[in-house]
């Protein structure tokens, strides 16, 4: 899934000054308490998705916030299905999520594609409780991949493209690929295109990797700034119709946990992280194997947020 840098970020949280919701917590379902508000002598917990981009993301917010002496910490939520539920309730703080996604999320029928257009109809279709603060620059888009053998043969540039082979080919990705309008329900609607089968692999990893390099499977879901398309040369076939929108990093809040001071924090990562720092991020923990937690330290001293 991966990447054009869009144009600037636009805020939607209304009032900076949200106030920090106090009280014992409420039960998080992964474990431990969702504490209280930023800076109000609770624990900010940072839920993330179940890949290392997602979870080195959220190392980086929750390692900035503590640098601040706001409490934070980090749990591994599991889908969106799964950690948007969590953080509507109130069960997680923070979570660091692309806009493009999290808009077909709340509004399946939703049209925007750009950074703006997106940022603009999340403010009026998300619930009350929440709310999304500065986008990145960064951009980490879903995208159709293919091997460079495959793509040469069947002349492959675009989604379009695969008309005339989709039904021989098999699609590989992770099981909510298979039902998502950003997924092969929009790439039906907006291509036509109908695949031999689908296989349930994993989310943009070494699963869907080897079985696209093994051809048991001949087009997949991956993430555009995944280190393993230039590494093994895959090809990430253009999306001129748009099934995949702007898709910035960008921090979705409970509103009534996530102060004024702690929205400042995670601003200013906003402001500093670009498409190429994924990339690296990216590279460091799938080829170096780096830790998300390290990764994170290592860009934020290199951004100048901490020392």
């Amino acid at each position: 899934m991966f990447s054009k840098m869009r144009g600037a970020a636009v805020l939607l949280v209304g009032a900076l000054a949200l106030s920090a919701c106090g009280g014992g917590g409420d039960k998080d379902p992964l474990g431990g308490s969702s504490g209280g508000g930023g800076g109000g002598g609770g624990t900010l917990v940072v839920g993330t998705a179940d890949f290392p981009e997602s979870q080195a993301l959220g190392e980086v917010y929750a390692q900035a916030l503590s640098a601040k002496g706001i409490k934070a910490e980090t749990k591994v939520a599991g889908t969106r299905e799964a950690y948007f539920k969590a953080i509507e309730s109130g069960q997680l703080a923070i979570v660091p999520e692309y806009n493009g996604n999290l808009l077909l999320h709340v509004d399946p029928k939703a049209t925007a594609a750009t950074t703006a257009d997106v940022n603009s109809a999340l403010g009026q279709k998300l619930p009350s409780s929440l709310g999304v603060l500065d986008s990145a620059k960064a951009e980490d888009k879903d995208s159709v991949v293919v091997t460079k053998e495959t793509a040469d043969k069947n002349h492959l540039k675009t989604i379009a493209d695969l008309k005339p082979i989709a039904g021989t080919i098999v699609f590989g990705g992770p099981s909510e690929f298979k039902t998502r309008v950003s997924g092969l329900v929009g790439i039906k609607q907006k291509y036509g295109l109908e695949f031999k089968e689908f296989k349930s692999l994993d989310t943009a990893g070494p699963i869907t990797v080897a079985r696209l390099k093994q051809g048991q499977i001949q087009a997949a879901n991956l993430f555009s700034t995944d280190a393993a398309i230039t590494k093994n040369n895959f090809v990430a076939l253009e999306d001129p119709k748009n099934v995949f929108p702007a898709q910035n990093v960008t921090p979705l809040i409970y509103r009534a946990k996530v102060n004024a001071d702690a929205q400042g924090v995670l601003n200013a990562i906003a402001a500093k992280l670009t498409t190429q720092d994924l990339l690296d991020m990216n590279s460091k923990m799938s080829v170096d194997k780096a830790e998300p937690r390290d990764v994170a330290k290592d860009w934020l001293k290199k951004a100048g947020i901490t020392s």
